[in-house]
């Protein structure tokens, strides 16, 4: 069984599909992807930014060759448009060097070091002293490549249950995993926790679970805005980092059309309104790389909740993925802290969970 029909869950599904296993997908919503998995930048991320030799990283370079792949087999919308990292200030050099021996460091070897000139060559609008150019970066249709993955769960014998909250659990005597989830009762030999937002609460709900192996639970809300009028970018455009969010970048959508975002704000719930008063911050961060932004220009366009494992100010952590290795329990996997780049490394991280249960991932 797995709990959470977001990008990562039914990613999950389908792997262990693949491998022969008989799935159950349980989604409290009535519908696929509500919460992480379809408000976020949408972005194929290359895996600049993660500490060497951490799952993110690692999950991260894997993911990505293999969602880009994944969307040319399955004819995906996605394009590979590149992203450039700028400084704005001579001060940020020294950082831009250190995201690119990191990216080296994490098997990223398309890199490019830019001077300021050559990112106007590229991006007239855009003010920088110096950038990175990153050509393998992206962006790939969310919705659609959750469409995909279901399919390919449900062709090989995957089910899913909408609007089915899961409820409880306990190991049994006989190894497996006794579940309620909605009006279902079952018994089951695996289950995995790819909830999400809800997997703090899962998790709590899983007799004989330690508690130590459930990390903190923090919501970091980021908003995003549209521009209107005729895109002036041709690429996806970062700032340097900052702080728990890689800042208010440049992404154009599918259709063209650019947005900014995410900003960051941390909150006690799950609320997805934008609220426009947020406008003058944006701005400010834009106009750094981005002067002649014409704030008038600016709309509310959607929000979304990154599930944190971490609070503010606090060292941003690594991707949490406990195995029966991790918490004694038989079958069991929890994920927690499943944000950026998450969606990049879907697949990946599905592949990295079967092997946590003890199975091997099916090649595709």
């Amino acid at each position: 069984m797995v709990v959470g029909a977001g990008v990562v869950g039914l990613a999950v599904a389908r792997a262990l599909a693949l491998a022969g296993r008989e799935v159950v997908v349980i989604e409290r919503e009535r519908a696929t992807g509500q919460h992480t998995s379809s408000r976020n930048s949408e972005v194929i991320h290359a895996g600049i930014y993660y500490p060497p030799g951490s799952l993110k990283a690692r999950l991260c370079v894997e993911g990505r060759r293999a969602l880009v792949r994944y969307c040319r087999d399955r004819g995906i919308d996605h394009r590979i448009l590149g992203k450039l990292v700028v400084a704005t200030s001579p001060e940020q050099h020294p950082t831009l060097a250190e995201l690119h021996a990191r990216a080296r460091a994490n098997g990223v070897d398309e890199l490019q070091p830019l001077s300021g000139h050559q990112v106007r060559a590229m991006e007239p609008r855009v003010r920088a002293t110096a950038g990175l150019w990153s050509p393998v970066s992206g962006i790939v249709d969310a919705h659609g490549l959750m469409r995909a993955l279901l399919a390919d769960a449900e062709a090989h014998g995957a089910v899913l249950a909408l609007d089915t909250t899961f409820v409880d659990a306990c190991p049994a005597d006989d190894g497996r995993l006794r579940v309620r989830a909605g009006d279902l009762e079952l018994s089951c030999a695996l289950l995995v926790n790819a909830a999400g937002l809800g997997a703090h609460a899962v998790a709590g709900a899983i007799a004989g679970l330690p508690a130590e192996r459930v990390p903190p639970r923090a919501l970091l809300k980021g908003s995003y805005f549209t521009l209107a009028g005729p895109p002036p970018f041709s690429h996806l455009v970062y700032p340097i980092p900052d702080g728990a969010t890689l800042g208010i970048h440049v992404t154009l959508d599918l259709a063209g059309g650019v947005r900014f975002g995410p900003d960051q704000q941390w909150v006690d719930r799950i609320d997805y309104a934008v609220d426009p008063s947020r406008a003058p911050a944006f701005v400010e961060a834009i106009q750094r790389y981005y002067p002649a932004l014409d704030p008038e220009a600016l709309r509310p366009s959607y929000a979304g909740i990154r599930p944190k494992i971490h609070g503010p100010g606090q060292p941003v952590p690594d991707f949490v993925i406990d195995g029966p290795a991790d918490h004694g329990i038989p079958g069991l996997c929890n994920l927690f802290g499943i944000e950026s780049p998450g969606l990049t490394a879907a697949l990946a991280i599905a592949d990295e969970v079967l092997r946590r249960l003890g199975l091997r991932p099916t090649p595709t």
